[in-house]
C-alpha cells in the first residue's frame, strides 16, 4: 500500500497537468499561481505569533457592511404598535375561504380568535407576533426540527393542510404582507445532529435572519451534543464566528418518561463563560455589555410576552451570540401564562428579572420569605402561595435569563447582586 501511494503523483500535481491539457491554464499561470500561494503561506506563518482575534479575522461576504454604523452598546428597542400587532394576530387565527381545515384545528384557531379579541396572547401566539413582526421588517424567520409546522405539542399549527385536497397548504405567516420576508417552517428528520449543523452553517452565512431549531423534547438535544460542544458554545472563542442560531428546546419535568422530560438547563449553564468571582460594574450599559461578553444566551421564559422580546432582540442586536431558550411543555395552555397586548407594545421590553407585583410589593413589611425561580415552577409556587393563604408574605420573582449578574431589589431589602452570596433578612 505504502508503495503504490507513493507510485500517485500528488493531487495538486494532477489537477495541474489536466488544466494544462485542456488548455485551461498555460505553463506561466502555473508559475505564477504557485509563486503567489507559497507567499501567502510564508505571510501567514510570519505573522502567526502575533495575530489577534478580531471581528476583521472572520468577515466573509455575507457579513460585509453587517457592523458598520451600530454601536455594540445600545439595547435595541423589541416593541411593537398595536396596529402591527393585531394584523400579525387575526392573520394567525384566519382560515382562507375555501379552505377545508380540520375540526379540531378550527376550534383551536376559534379560541386563538378569542384570545385576540381579550386582548390576550398565549405562548403561540406570542412566538408568531415574534416571527411575524421580523418577516414585516424583512428579517428572514427559519423554524426546523421534529414537528416544528403543527408544533410537538399540538400548539402552533404555523402550516395548515387540507382535508380535502391533497397537498394544499396554507402559512399564515407567509400571508401578512406582499413585502414581507418569507418565512421557512419545515419539519426534519429525527438526526438531531444532521439538522443542527445545517442551521448552524446558515445563521453564520445570514447574519440577517432568525434561524431556529427546536428539539421535539428538550432533552433530544443529546443527538446534537457535539454541534452545542465544539461548534456553538465555543464558536466566537475557538472558531471566531459569530452565529444568532436559536436552540428551542420543551423543557420541565410533565412526567413524560426519562427521555421526554428535562432539557438539562443546567449543562448550558455550566458552559457559560462566567466569572463567579468578578461582578461588573453596574453602569447604564450593563445589560448590553453583559450579552457582548458572554458566550452565548440562556433563557427560561415565563409570559409569551418574555418569548416575544428576547426573540426580537435577538436579532436586533448589533451583535450575533447564540441563543438557548427552554420552552414550556404544560405553559402552552396554562391560564395564567398570558400576557396582554400592552407588555409587547410601546414602553415593554425584556425584562431580564419579572419582580414580585402582587400584594407583597404593596405592604413589603409583611414579607417574611422572598423566593427566586424560573420557568414553570414560578407558576406552581404561586398555586401553593395562594392555597395556604401567604399571598401576602412570600414574595416570588422569576429570572427570565440566565447570567443575571443585575442589581435586584428584593421585597423589604436595599439592593443586592442575585450572584452575590447574601443571606437575606426574614424581611
Amino acid at each position: 500500500m505504502y508503495k503504490r501511494i507513493e507510485d500517485v503523483p500528488p493531487i495538486l500535481q494532477q489537477y495541474q497537468q489536466k488544466l494544462l491539457r485542456e488548455r485551461v491554464i498555460a505553463d506561466a499561470d502555473v508559475a505564477v499561481e504557485s509563486e503567489k500561494y507559497e507567499r501567502i503561506l510564508k505571510e501567514g506563518f510570519e505573522g502567526k505569533a502575533k495575530m489577534e482575534a478580531s471581528i476583521a479575522t472572520w468577515l466573509d461576504s455575507p457579513w460585509a457592511g453587517f457592523f458598520a454604523g451600530k454601536d455594540p452598546l445600545t439595547m435595541p428597542v423589541t416593541a411593537v404598535s398595536e396596529s402591527v400587532l393585531l394584523h400579525i394576530a387575526n392573520e394567525f387565527s384566519r382560515i382562507p375561504d375555501g379552505f377545508n381545515a380540520n375540526r379540531a384545528l378550527q376550534r383551536t384557531l376559534r379560541e386563538r380568535a378569542t384570545k385576540i379579541s381579550n386582548r390576550l396572547a398565549d405562548w403561540a401566539i406570542g412566538e408568531a407576533l415574534a416571527f411575524g413582526s421580523l418577516l414585516l421588517e424583512g428579517v428572514h424567520v427559519r423554524l426546523s426540527g421534529q414537528d416544528v409546522e403543527r408544533g410537538t405539542f399540538s400548539h402552533r399549527h404555523h402550516v395548515l393542510h387540507d382535508q380535502e385536497v391533497d397537498n394544499k397548504l396554507y402559512i399564515p405567516l407567509n400571508q401578512l404582507s406582499e413585502k414581507q420576508a418569507p418565512y421557512t417552517v419545515c419539519n426534519s428528520s429525527l438526526s438531531e445532529f444532521g439538522v443542527l449543523g445545517f442551521e448552524l452553517g446558515y445563521s453564520l452565512t445570514n447574519p440577517n435572519a432568525l434561524v431556529c431549531w427546536e428539539a421535539q423534547f428538550g432533552d433530544f438535544a443529546n443527538g446534537a451534543q457535539c454541534i452545542i460542544d465544539q461548534f456553538l458554545s465555543s464558536g466566537q472563542a475557538k472558531w471566531m464566528r459569530q452565529s444568532a442560531l436559536v436552540l428551542l428546546l420543551p423543557h420541565g419535568y410533565e412526567g413524560m418518561g426519562p427521555e421526554h422530560s428535562s432539557a438539562r438547563l443546567e449543562r448550558f449553564l455550566q458552559m457559560c463563560n462566567d466569572d463567579q468571582d468578578y461582578f461588573p460594574p453596574l453602569v447604564s450599559t450593563f445589560a448590553i455589555q453583559q450579552l457582548n461578553d458572554c458566550n452565548w444566551i440562556v433563557a427560561n421564559c415565563t409570559t409569551p410576552a418574555s418569548l416575544f422580546h428576547v426573540l426580537r432582540r435577538h436579532v436586533l442586536l448589533p451583535f450575533r451570540k447564540p441563543l438557548v431558550l427552554m420552552t414550556p411543555k404544560s405553559l402552552l395552555r396554562h391560564p395564567d401564562a398570558c400576557s396582554p397586548l400592552e407588555d409587547f407594545t410601546d414602553g415593554s421590553q425584556f425584562e431580564r428579572v419579572i419582580e414580585e407585583s402582587g400584594a407583597p410589593a404593596d405592604a413589603p413589611e409583611r414579607v417574611r420569605r422572598h423566593i427566586l425561580c424560573s420557568g414553570k415552577v414560578y407558576y406552581d409556587l404561586a398555586k401553593e402561595r395562594h392555597e395556604r393563604g401567604l399571598d401576602a408574605e412570600i414574595a416570588i420573582s422569576r429570572i427570565e435569563q440566565a447570567r443575571v449578574e443585575i442589581a435586584c431589589r428584593p421585597i423589604g431589602v436595599d439592593r443586592v447582586s442575585l450572584t452575590a452570596n447574601y443571606d437575606l433578612p426574614s424581611r
